[in-house]
């Protein structure tokens, strides 16, 4: 299922995210806008503490409106999936039992062939303080975990929520680096255009009287030659920079006692000027 927002499609499709006995409305709101980051629309509730509606959880949300509006409320866990296929219980703790346990890559790719199958499925979060009882982690089909630090292992449910909705949206993608946009191709430079900018910093440079003394100039050439063939410039990088020194300087030959910026506040100069303007020497 997909609809629009603004100008961009919505995604809206995928398992529903199951939030047995939530605690905070804010909580509920994060884990709704991390849903709606990664294309995830359809949140049950099981018992939430502080009731439902939530307008908390709404201010939380961040405008995941649509995914707040559509939330739907369950007196018991075993009746939030009764409808489903297919089941995972996410926990951080070790489990005594039978089930599978899987990573989140490999759960959310679980998810995704079974979604393109026409099943419905559904990931299970616990309590903020203690997740899952044993029992609720019976009533799924496999077990979802988090490389997490051991020592440090409990995670906030919208963190929880984040990186299974992140996984389920990377298993859709065409490969890892697929991304909703690219920064635009650019031209590389040749060395002609290379050139062209260091004769024009060289040129700048000499008029300025910046090699000096005189004997050092071919040291000093070398190393801003060494400066400017080092990166890997593109055709309009090299326009940028030659923009810059020309507009550099025109400022100076406009104002050769080194005023500093134009935009800065200078005092009048009463020294008589020639007929172009500029200072008499």
């Amino acid at each position: 299922m997909a609809g629009t927002h603004g100008k961009r499609e919505m995604i809206a499709e995928g398992p529903a995210v199951i939030l047995v006995h939530p605690q905070l409305g804010e909580n509920i709101g994060m884990v709704a806008r991390a849903m709606a980051n990664f294309g995830l629309a359809e949140l049950r509730l099981v018992n939430p503490r502080d009731g439902w509606p939530s307008e908390k959880a709404r201010s939380a949300a961040s405008k995941a409106d649509h995914v707040i509006d559509g939330a739907k409320l369950y007196t018991s866990t075993e009746e939030a999936i009764a409808d489903l296929n297919f089941v995972y219980a996410t926990t951080a703790r070790d489990r005594d039992g039978f089930k599978p346990v899987r990573g989140p890559a490999t759960a959310s790719a679980t998810l995704r062939t079974r979604f393109a199958a026409g099943e419905k499925t559904g990931i299970l979060f616990g309590r903020e303080k203690s997740g899952l009882t044993n029992e609720e982690v019976a009533l799924a089909d496999e077990i979802v975990t988090f490389p997490v630090n051991p020592a440090f292992a409990s995670l906030n449910i919208a963190q929880a929520v984040l990186l299974m909705s992140y996984e389920w949206m990377k298993s859709g993608m065409e490969g890892d680096e697929a991304l909703p946009f690219q920064a635009v191709e650019q031209q590389p430079a040749t060395k002609a255009d290379l050139q062209g900018l260091f004769d024009h910093v060289e040129e700048a440079l000499d008029a300025r009287g910046y090699f000096r003394p005189a004997d050092k100039k071919p040291k000093l050439i070398e190393n801003l030659r060494t400066v400017f063939t080092r990166p890997s410039f593109t055709a309009s990088e090299i326009s940028v920079l030659r923009g810059v020194i020309s507009s550099l300087d025109r400022f100076t030959r406009d104002n050769p006692r080194g005023a500093g910026s134009p935009n800065r506040a200078k005092k009048p100069n009463l020294r008589p000027r020639g007929p172009d303007g500029h200072i008499k020497e």
